[in-house]
């Protein structure tokens, strides 16, 4: 079964670096990883005037695009959470950046106190990493450079 691991927090706090580092970990032990980034404004990874540009400008709903060496399927519409990891067959482990309202494990990232506060009620908290020290809480919590500590305490506790 497909681990599912959120990495969550405010704007600037380190979670792009945080999944980058992660996997790096997992890949080397030889885990096939899937990561899924949530942009909560909108984003366009196509180039104006290409063929699948011009495709989706003419009103196609789905555009997939295909080479020798990689492929994506370009959706006019939001999807769920759930339903893009169910379209990630083959990887032992997903890492989710963003999507703090889902349910799954998440390792919450805190630059301040103020931080900690608005996120503490998140579901399924398994973990901080912080930039300050003496969080109150009963959880685990890393530094926020100890990228590798928190690798190894995913992978035996996740």
């Amino acid at each position: 079964m497909t681990r599912i691991i959120q990495v969550v927090g405010f704007k600037n706090v380190g979670k792009t670096t945080l999944v980058e580092h992660l996997i790096k970990y997992f890949s080397q032990i030889g885990y096939k990883v899937g990561s899924v980034k949530h942009d909560a404004h909108d984003f366009d990874i196509d180039n104006p005037h290409t063929d699948s540009w011009r495709h989706r400008e003419a009103g196609a709903e789905i555009t997939a695009i295909t080479s020798p060496y990689q492929s994506a399927i370009l959706e006019q519409r939001p999807k769920a959470l759930s339903q893009i990891t169910k379209q990630m067959t083959g990887v032992d482990i997903v890492l989710v950046e963003g999507f703090k309202q889902e349910r799954y494990p998440k390792v919450v990232l805190i630059r301040s106190e103020d931080d900690f506060h608005l996120l503490q009620n998140l579901e399924n908290v398994v973990c901080y990493m912080s930039w300050i020290s003496n969080l109150p809480t009963e959880k685990p919590v890393f530094e926020i450079q100890a990228h590798e500590e928190l690798f190894h305490f995913i992978k035996k506790n996740l």
